[in-house]
């Protein structure tokens, strides 16, 4: 799930698909946000979802603050590809809601994802590569 939501959100912020630029902008932040989730639920399988959900939301809205932070080192580096992707450049509270969009999003998923592999029979559980 990392790798795929990595990939959709390269796909949407670099490709030249000439998609609207709040398409671009906002469809980044929420893949974002997406890709925290699924790290920290990757990361922590046995946390219940609320704890993955906060401590996601804790990491994506720290890093959005973070934004308000300028020295001229992490400004350099804010300009450069890494750092856009990355860190970003601008403080947006819209960025925090479509966060928060996100990471809800994520765990509505995941709760699907592990109600499904509850229902399979316990031998075939660990057999499954998703």
């Amino acid at each position: 799930m990392i790798v795929a939501t990595i990939a959709a959100g390269l796909t949407i912020r670099l490709a030249p698909l000439e998609l609207p630029n709040a398409f671009v902008k906002y469809g980044g932040s929420l893949l974002w946000a997406l890709m925290i989730y699924w790290t920290v639920s990757s990361v922590r399988p046995l946390w219940p979802l609320m704890r993955g959900a906060l401590v996601s939301s804790a990491i994506a809205f720290c890093v959005e603050l973070f934004k308000l932070y300028h020295t001229p080192l992490l400004d350099a580096f804010r300009l450069t590809l890494p750092g856009k992707l990355l860190l970003g450049r601008v403080f947006s509270l819209r960025d925090l809601i479509a966060y928060a969009v996100a990471i809800i999003v994520g765990v509505l998923a995941d709760h699907m994802i592990r109600s499904s592999m509850q229902r399979l029979p316990p031998a075939e559980r660990g057999n499954r590569c998703d």
